[in-house]
């Protein structure tokens, strides 16, 4: 699904907006996976969420944050977010820059109390973003993931993977595999250029090997099913 406006390009995973399926709502625990391009100076303005984890990645330019908790933030390349609206929660987010678009993928899924206080996080990745591989960006699971989200039965992992270099997926009961930049060949299934998603139930400790421009993909390991 697709929503093209003048200062607005976004690619939708799964039902958003005025685009429903439904069919489409939701696999595991992610209902939402959207893959926007937003204009210089331009950007969603104050709008309210509750009881959502929502986890924003930028791949290029730099991303202004602002929310009714008092936060205001820029969040760039290798630097990891995560906005609990709990009880509820205002934000607005707006391309930091006047020349340049900012690309960033925005995620949501169900936190697994409700209710709770809203709240904010972000940590400063490069190191991890910058040796590449495989890492925990966001997880209620995995000790060592960068941020924390409300929702013990999910992980956000990041594949960024040189030419040729390869990563083992998640075993878990549901895998939603998405190609953000460059290609990768997905064992069972073949290549999966930019913009290309696998959901994966129950399919084991599948690989991905990149392409030869690389890659950088979300990989959402979730252990239960949206209600």
């Amino acid at each position: 699904m697709h929503t093209k406006i003048g200062w607005l390009d976004s690619w939708h995973s799964f039902s958003f907006g005025d685009h429903y399926d439904p069919q489409n709502t939701h696999f595991g625990l992610l209902l939402v996976h959207n893959d926007d391009t937003v204009a210089p100076g331009m950007g969603f303005g104050q709008h309210s969420h509750r009881d959502m984890e929502i986890v924003s990645w930028v791949l290029s330019g730099s991303l202004e944050h602002r929310d009714s908790i008092g936060t205001t933030d820029t969040i760039y390349p290798g630097l990891a977010q995560r906005m609990s609206a709990g009880s509820g929660i205002r934000h607005s987010e707006q391309n930091a820059s006047r020349t340049e678009p900012v690309h960033f993928v925005q995620m949501w899924i169900p936190p697994d109390t409700p209710g709770i206080d809203p709240s904010y996080e972000q940590h400063d990745v490069s190191d991890l973003y910058d040796k590449g591989g495989l890492f925990a960006l966001a997880s209620g699971r995995e000790p060592d993931a960068a941020i924390r989200i409300h929702q013990r039965d999910a992980t956000l992992w990041i594949a960024r993977l040189d030419p040729g270099q390869s990563a083992q997926l998640p075993d878990a009961p549901f895998v939603h595999l998405c190609v953000a930049r460059g290609s990768v060949n997905l064992e069972t299934a073949g290549e999966l250029a930019r913009g290309d998603a696998a959901r994966l139930q129950d399919a084991g400790a599948l690989r991905i090997t990149a392409g030869t421009d690389g890659a950088e993909c979300t990989v959402w390991e979730t252990h239960a099913e949206a209600g």
